[in-house]
């Protein structure tokens, strides 16, 4: 039988290249279409059921508090056990699940005055049973009122506060100041978005990390707040996009600039943020409402929501502040802000202390010493 023989090319036919490897090694396979949009749907998934699995078990965990702080207020309250008893029952409960954390008597008590603010089984569907235990223990200890207790709750939970970020919420007082700018939103917005842009602005504003004079001029505040952005945005709160300082607009060939320009990711618009180191003016509204129709001629995208306007300033009557407000086009607020003030020198103290040249001077004989 006639051996099959290898055809050889044809004169100046490229013989096709054999993929090379090494021995012991398997052909690298090819990526299939589609393969790796497949891969990260899949880590998607994975993440998503892992967020969910540790929610679970958080919740769970919570719940499983609640029940014993009812069951131990129960047996106080039929059997007239005392307060010594939580700490031999921690003893026990230690010894029988050495690995579990939370047990101690300390955390027994917690677990007790959490079922006694939070009673009957309408605890499941409230947001503390979607925060971590120690949330709850902040909120336990900052406060008083349940509805307060209750508010901040929800916020953690649609904002994904720390403890560290809901423990400075609490200490700002940002329940109390939620929501209580001067707008004309309900007038200017549709109703979800007009709801939602009222919730985010507040009154007043917070800006401690700022040591200002009395008389400190606009571009001032405007600095100190560019300085300490990260605070800024911390007291704006979530959402704000920092988008500039002092942005330029032309319009009909003249010039304008925005003290300071955001975007809010949930509000899916831009807000422009006027300083007036000076009690509020009605002009001042006339002025914003021409800012937003700049931006919303200039800068706002199709898909944008119309741009909001924030005055803030130094005081504001709000009689003065709704009737500037009543008749604006565009959706605007008024609000204050507070900063820690320094206090001007008394002159016998000034005429006592060295003057620039003369510290200048000392500073540079001790140089040549």
């Amino acid at each position: 039988m006639a051996s099959k023989r290898t055809a050889k090319p044809a004169s100046g036919e490229l013989i096709p290249k054999q993929p090379v490897r090494g021995i012991g090694q398997q052909p690298v396979a090819q990526t299939p279409p589609g393969y790796g949009e497949f891969l990260e749907d899949l880590k998607s998934r994975i993440r998503t059921a892992q967020i969910k699995a540790a929610l679970a078990v958080n919740r769970e965990m919570v719940l499983l508090y609640w029940d014993m702080g009812r069951r131990i207020l129960e047996q106080q309250a039929t059997q007239g056990w005392g307060a010594k008893v939580i700490e031999r029952l921690a003893t026990d409960l230690h010894s029988a699940f050495p690995d579990m954390e939370g047990l101690s008597a300390r955390n027994l008590k917690y677990m007790r005055a959490f079922a006694q603010v939070y009673q009957g089984g309408s605890i499941v569907q409230q947001a503390v049973a979607q925060i971590p235990w120690g949330h709850n223990i902040v909120l336990l200890q900052k406060l008083k009122d349940t509805r307060h207790r209750l508010w901040y709750a929800q916020q953690a939970v649609q904002n994904g506060w720390s403890r560290s970020m809901l423990l400075h919420w609490i200490e700002s007082d940002l329940y109390a100041r939620h929501g209580k700018a001067v707008t004309n939103f309900p007038a200017t917005l549709p109703p979800p978005q007009s709801d939602l842009a009222a919730e985010v602005v507040k009154d007043p504003y917070s800006f401690d990390f700022l040591t200002l004079r009395a008389d400190a001029a606009e571009r001032e505040l405007e600095q100190g707040l560019i300085n300490h952005i990260r605070r800024f945005l911390l007291e704006m709160g979530a959402g704000f996009a920092f988008v500039g300082q002092q942005v330029h607009l032309e319009v009909a060939g003249e010039d304008y600039y925005l003290d300071l320009l955001f975007y809010h990711l949930r509000l899916r618009c831009y807000i422009v943020i006027d300083l007036k180191a000076r009690p509020f003016k009605p002009e001042y509204a006339g002025k914003m409402n021409f800012y937003l129709s700049a931006v919303d001629e200039l800068l706002r995208h199709s898909d944008d929501k119309p741009s909001i306007g924030l005055i803030l300033c130094k005081t504001r009557n709000k009689v003065i502040a709704e009737y500037a407000l009543r008749d604006v086009a565009k959706p605007v607020g008024v609000a204050r802000y507070v900063t820690k003030l320094v206090e001007k020198l008394p002159a016998a103290l000034k005429k006592s202390l060295p003057s620039p040249k003369e510290l200048e001077k000392e500073l540079g004989h001790g140089g040549n010493r």
